[in-house]
């Protein structure tokens, strides 16, 4: 008989308490690749993607390959990709696949079932998601996530200059109308994991599952996210948080941008703790890690 698999809220608090909220990306670059002396080819980014992996165990617990940089070798990048999100699996990381997929219907439904169900080829813990067909579209992913102890983050308030004026628009109907549309975003995912918790019985889990993007870079009322707000609610919003290092936001912003949500908030580095080498990767992330948890205290 299958053990239940623990929810991701709960699983992710774990790690929080373990390891602190850093997150590594998988990021690839061409540049990096060089400058690792790795070939720009699918066996040098299966190298890349291994040796982060290796680097990130014991220091922090989560992950996050981003998907394009595989993609874009077509077949042979997913296999090398594959391997990476195996390594990390077994190496007990939280993976978050950033493919950032959305659909409707049975298409967004196959996109659940290619990052999230247990068993697939390309399976990790959460994958991001994109939400231009409105969150309701995306259900049908978070029931899967929460059936299999799984989760998501949606794309709300994104880290790139471009996004201001799409995610400040306001809502023109409906029963949160004023609001802009990253704000209902978050609002949605807010009440999706409020009514999961007490349909489960579990109002007192101290971290929903389905999550929301929010650059760190941003000043988010801006957008029309009140952090303070959905601070109020339980379980916690969970928050995967761009923008920490090359995209100019600090470690000591954390508090300031995301207030009460910082309790929930993965803070993500790439390029800054990548930049180190595979030789001193794992020195790098352990320094942050520190950084992080001296902000975050």
């Amino acid at each position: 008989m299958t053990r239940p698999v623990a929810p991701f809220g709960q699983r992710l608090r774990d790690v929080f308490d373990g390891l602190g909220h850093l997150c590594v990306g998988i990021d690839p670059h061409d540049h990096l690749l060089d400058a690792w002396g790795l070939d720009n080819s699918p066996a040098g980014l299966r190298e890349f993607g291994l040796r982060v992996v290796d680097s990130a165990v014991g220091v922090v617990g989560i992950v996050k390959p981003q998907i394009a940089f595989f993609e874009r070798f077509g077949s042979a990048g997913y296999a090398a990709l594959e391997d990476v999100l195996t390594a990390a699996r077994e190496s007990s990381l939280i993976v978050i696949a950033d493919a950032k997929r959305g659909d409707i219907g049975s298409s967004v439904d196959a996109y659940g079932a290619a990052w999230l169900e247990p068993g697939s080829p390309l399976e990790a813990d959460a994958v991001t998601l994109a939400a231009y067909t409105g969150t309701g579209s995306l259900h049908g992913v978070f029931d899967l996530a929460s059936r299999h102890g799984k989760g998501a983050f949606v794309l709300a308030a994104t880290s790139n200059p471009e996004s201001l004026a799409v995610q400040s628009s306001l809502v023109a109907e409906g029963n949160r109308t004023g609001s802009t549309v990253a704000g209902l975003v978050a609002a949605e995912l807010d009440d999706y994991n409020r009514a999961r918790s007490a349909g489960a019985h579990l109002v007192s889990a101290p971290v929903g599952s389905i999550g929301v993007v929010l650059g760190a870079t941003k000043n988010l009322l801006d957008y029309g996210v009140d952090v303070h707000s959905l601070g109020e609610s339980r379980p916690l919003l969970p928050v995967l948080a761009p923008g920490f290092g090359h995209q100019g936001a600090t470690f000591g912003d954390a508090r300031t941008v995301f207030g009460p949500l910082v309790a929930s908030t993965i803070v993500s580095t790439s390029r800054a703790a990548l930049a180190a080498g595979p030789a001193k990767l794992r020195d790098a992330l352990s320094q942050q890690a520190s950084e992080l948890a001296g902000a975050l205290s």
